[in-house]
């Protein structure tokens, strides 16, 4: 309690590293004018309408997983979660064996083996050896179905085929936030030649209604912000509209307004604490003691001790960094990644996350959260590397640390270009290792893997282009127009 009754420290008697920070391009005053008028009753009815129709096709359909691909892509698949538990649950149980080439095509061998994964099944690798022959070639039965090949590439007209090969290239589907790919895969299923213009119209419609409830949840987050004060510190970033982003990549769904909210205050002070670390303090004790408060009175569990280690660690790492700042000290990337995995802060906010969406909580799975499972540490792993690479140039101007990259190169002498080479192969290492969490015995919800899985995606994005995440005019700009303020013109068909 110190620490509040001296919140008020004068912090001009404070040394503090150039910060030169850029200025938030997402005002207030914007953010409480956004209206929408897709919360209106009228698109809730006929969203109801649209699901009723859709759910009508899963008996129908030929192919109901390549169905349910659409679904995801469009991002309208969390309306139908049970009946595609039952399909997938299905497709496991009663999951060929033997020749599968003489069942069904590559193509949809492909689809099954994804989507049976990404539901928690783990499916062995060998499902792909029924169609290689043992010299490693395929087998013929491949290359002779002309007709199914050629069925195939009609299906899809040139501008469609064009747009899916140069998106997978540019980055794997399973490394992609959901909400972004649903904003991306709307327009491109627009000009396939088979689109079901009622797949369409629901995914357009739900895309604009879930963006209204995302505003509503920015303007409570954008007056909070403003109640706090921290704004006004010149050296604090301001990067409310970033962190609903991360926010929101990991738990869309409109269900989620308290969880997503409270996620991007912990993001946002997870931040500010590391730029303000000496006056933030009485924030953070607020936002923890609030969410303990509501995690008690709905789930019955005192939280409050797995809170203060998680903001113990990361304020305790944070001062290992700074003492290899003021010591001029470059460490080895092992020393590095000991302590950067935790700088990222995933790792205190997914602890946070497990308390947010889990009912009931375990004993077991909080023995675990003490030191940190492979799902927090390897999430943040992914996060902390996705981090270096785009931020390391700007944040060295700015006299910061050295990152991994800059470790790696003082460890083996490498050039630039081979050190960012070396971290983005641990990135993919990583994300093999991750994979596996999916369907490991585990005391965790789906619902909290899947949040530390999205994480590790956001990053993907965020610092795909640079710093996305500091510098607010780059590509991140464009993605957040597009995910919360600019809604989908829906084409009348």
């Amino acid at each position: 309690m110190a620490l509040v009754a001296n919140s008020n420290i004068d912090s001009t008697n404070i040394v503090r590293g150039s910060t030169n920070y850029h200025p938030t391009i997402w005002h207030y005053d914007y953010i409480q004018s956004l209206r929408s008028k897709y919360v209106e009753a009228s698109f809730t009815q006929k969203i109801g309408k649209l699901k009723g129709e859709v759910a009508m096709m899963f008996p129908k359909v030929m192919e109901p997983l390549e169905l349910i691909d659409i679904l995801q892509r469009l991002g309208v698949s969390y309306h139908f979660e049970d009946e595609i538990r039952r399909i997938v649950e299905n497709k496991h149980n009663t999951h060929h064996s033997g020749d599968v080439c003489q069942k069904q095509s590559l193509y949809a061998t492909a689809v099954e083996f994804r989507l049976l994964r990404q539901h928690g099944y783990d499916v062995p690798q060998e499902t792909f050896k029924s169609f290689i022959t043992k010299n490693g070639d395929f087998k013929e039965c491949l290359c002779v179905d002309i007709e199914g090949i050629l069925a195939l590439y009609e299906a899809f007209n040139d501008q469609y085929l064009c747009m899916m090969v140069n998106h997978a290239l540019e980055l794997p589907l399973h490394w992609r936030v959901t909400r972004l790919e649903a904003w991306w895969f709307i327009d491109a299923y627009r000009s396939r030649e088979d689109m079901n213009p009622t797949l369409l119209e629901l995914a357009e419609l739900d895309f604009n209604m879930v963006q209204a409830v995302h505003q509503e949840d920015l303007k409570e987050l954008s007056r909070w912000w403003r109640s706090t004060g921290l704004g006004d510190l010149s050296f604090a970033r301001d990067r409310v509209v970033e962190n609903f982003l991360w926010a929101v990549g990991a738990l869309f769904e409109p269900q989620f307004g308290y969880e997503r909210r409270m996620l991007t205050r912990l993001g946002i002070l997870v931040i500010v604490l590391d730029d303000v670390y000496d006056i933030c303090f009485l924030s953070v004790y607020n936002t923890v003691n609030e969410m303990a408060f509501d995690t008690l009175k709905e789930k019955g569990g005192n939280i409050i001790w797995y809170m203060k280690k998680a903001w113990a660690d990361l304020c305790r790492t944070y001062m290992v960094e700074a003492n290899w700042f003021y010591n001029g000290y470059t460490p080895s990337l092992q020393e590095y990644l000991e302590c950067g995995w935790i700088t990222s802060g995933i790792s205190n906010i997914l602890v946070h996350c497990y308390f947010l969406v889990t009912n009931p909580i375990t004993e077991e799975a909080l023995e675990l959260l003490k030191e940190y499972p492979n799902i927090i540490r390897l999430s943040s792993f992914i996060v902390r590397l996705a981090d270096d690479l785009g931020t390391s140039t700007d944040e060295l101007k700015r006299g910061d640390n050295p990152k991994s990259i800059q470790c790696y190169m003082k460890d083996t002498g490498a050039s630039e270009e081979d050190a960012r080479h070396y971290m983005k192969s641990l990135i993919s290492a990583t994300w093999k290792t991750i994979n596996g969490e999916r369907f490991a015995t585990s005391p965790f919800s789906q619902a909290f893997i899947n949040i530390a899985f999205n994480m590790g995606r956001v990053a993907q994005i965020i610092y795909q282009y640079g710093d996305g995440h500091g510098i607010g005019d780059c590509e991140t700009k464009d993605r957040v127009q597009a995910l919360f303020f600019h809604p989908i013109p829906i084409v009348k068909n």
